[in-house]
């Protein structure tokens, strides 16, 4: 099992009785300014706090709803929620949970091992609910007595039974949702979202909502007594804000930011890693973009230096055709990759019009390649207010223009971008949704495997693009079983190898985590030296540890 950090430990003791942390809270929030955070511009907010459907809003899933543990890719830290321990058995096929005693939902009722088999029941009644695909692992959960869940798996999978089962599935309270039917579809506005988390949803507008500390935390009342989420409709606006000090957490790209952010301000800080691959994601599903040969003309006419540097103002680096971004998972990495593996070719029109040719493209009277009455003409989705990404899209426009592509941007609010591209889960492997191009970015895991399944495996939970291949679903599971690092390594080596070549996303650049904050009311940070969880507040569960963990500033 993982080095475990034990989140009690971390967050101080409860050994105060609640009754003695309310009236302090209520001291605080006199004194204490809320906090306020913003993870990205979407636009107005629409009232979803449904941890299970699309576009909800964020600290949905974090702030109220919990998930028993949660695995932090960053620190390799396994954090205690809702469960205290667990173990594996019988061939790593069973897996026993502990849960505390001493949680209850926000509206007083206690919460036992019943709303987590109910959790997981409804999920496997409504699948379009589970969209990390547990029930094709799962065999069946049970519960024994109030404070021990039970789950069998069809197969051993230690990964995906610790990072989806328990690190990424918000339990509900069966008392409120065994009358909403389909947990995907429930109409979960902010005055009823009734969860176990640090945070409990105080109002809602289309332009702000807010959350309140909780003051009957199992791990303790948050210091914060208020978190604030105004809403913004662009990159530059929120960025203005955080450099203003109006917002105190951020995940933000913000241009020129020792300058224009920290050179402002003593008290505002930021540290933007490497943290995933930045793909540009083609349905499938398209006939046309399921041919090879134009999803690598594709790739060969893009610049992605220029997405780098124009785009991205230098804080992304290019991205490899393996997917994996580096030097995270350096120790993964096949030392007997060829150099065309771990590095794209210089910009070639000549040869990605010579790719579109040989499939049978012609140039029709407007100037673009078709076939069959089909012209290669895409919408590409991206959200409307991230300046980054909608400069990366004009980039791309105008690059594929070139060579006879038509590229539509259509810049949406967040949520329809969420839903057009969510894939959906079958019992033949993920349905990709409703949209032809779309730059977004891959999940990251402690190990590659985590961002390989999601990505690539057909009931991968953000396998986005649709991607099926037999070869590839046999080694994922083949390294879900084994926990011999060498073989797990030589398993890695054929995936990294299978990405590149079959190339079913088009890697853009290596995305850099954005994370940003002022320390002038609130310690406790993670810092570069002391990078102890994922950092900013767009990762919902790390943000919600971090915000609990966080101390007023003494004196």
């Amino acid at each position: 099992m993982k080095n475990r950090w034990k989140v009690a430990a971390a967050l101080g003791s409860v050994a105060a009785s609640m009754a003695l942390v309310a009236p302090n809270l209520t001291t605080q929030a006199k004194t204490l300014p809320p906090l306020v955070v913003c993870t990205s511009p979407q636009g107005t907010y629409a009232d979803n706090f449904n941890p299970f459907a699309s576009g909800n809003l964020a600290g949905t899933f974090g702030n109220v709803y919990e998930s028993l543990f949660y695995f932090d890719a960053v620190s390799g830290h396994t954090f205690d929620l809702l469960g205290t321990s667990f173990h594996f058995t019988n061939g790593n096929r069973t897996l026993v949970v502990n849960l505390r005693h001493n949680v209850k939902w926000t509206d007083g009722v206690p919460f036992t091992a019943k709303d987590v088999v109910f959790t997981f029941q409804q999920l496997k009644k409504y699948p379009d609910a589970d969209a990390n695909g547990v029930w094709q692992q799962l065999q069946s959960v049970q519960s024994n007595g109030n404070d021990e869940v039970i789950f069998t798996f069809k197969t051993p999978n230690v990964p995906f039974a610790e990072q989806y089962v328990l690190g990424s599935t918000p339990i509900v309270p069966e008392h409120q949702w065994a009358a909403l039917g389909d947990p995907a579809k429930a109409h979960i506005t902010w005055d009823k979202a009734i969860g176990t988390g640090p945070f409990i949803v105080s109002y809602f507008s289309p332009q702000d909502y807010k959350f309140k500390a909780n003051p009957n935390y199992y791990l303790g009342a948050p210091k914060v007594p208020e978190l604030d989420y105004p809403a913004f409709t662009s990159n530059q606006s929120a960025d203005l804000a955080l450099a203003e000090g109006q917002v105190q957490y951020g995940n933000l790209d913000i241009p020129n930011v020792q300058k224009t952010y920290v050179g402002v301000n003593p008290h505002n800080h930021y540290y933007f890693p490497p943290d995933n691959i930045v793909e540009l994601y083609p349905n499938l599903s398209n006939p046309l973009l399921a041919i090879p040969n134009v999803r690598e003309a594709i790739s060969l006419a893009i610049d992605r230096q220029k997405l780098s540097v124009i785009g991205e103002t230098g804080y992304e680096g290019v991205a490899n055709p393996i997917s994996l971004p580096l030097p995270n998972y350096k120790s993964w990495l096949d030392p007997t990759l060829p150099s065309s593996y771990l590095h794209f070719p210089p910009v070639n029109d000549a040869k990605a019009e010579q790719l579109l040719q040989a499939a049978g493209f012609k140039k029709d009277k407007n100037g673009i390649y078709a076939k069959g009455g089909k012209e290669l003409s895409f919408n590409l989705e991206v959200v409307s207010g991230w300046s980054d990404w909608d400069e990366d899209c004009l980039l791309i426009q105008q690059d594929l223009a070139k060579i006879g592509i038509k590229v539509n941007i259509e810049q949406v609010t967040f949520g329809t971008y969420y839903s057009n591209i969510a894939p959906t889960a079958s019992a033949h492997g993920v349905i990709p949704g409703k949209y032809d191009l779309a730059i977004s970015w891959t999940n990251e895991g402690p190990t590659p495997y985590l961002q390989y399944y999601d990505l690539l495996d057909s009931n991968g939970s953000f396998n986005v693009e649709g991607f099926h291949d037999p070869q590839v679903d046999k080694l994922l599971n083949a390294f879900a079983q084994t926990t011999d690092l060498a073989e797990q390594k030589k398993i890695m080596y054929q995936i990294e190898r299978i990405a590149a070549e079959k190339m079913p996303v088009i890697p853009l650049l290596v995305g850099a985590y954005w994370y940003e904050y002022n320390d002038s009311h609130y310690t406790g940070w993670p810092t570069k030296q002391n990078l102890w969880i994922t950092p900013g507040p767009a990762n919902t569960q790390s943000a919600a540890i971090v915000m609990q963990h966080l101390k007023p500033v003494q004196g």
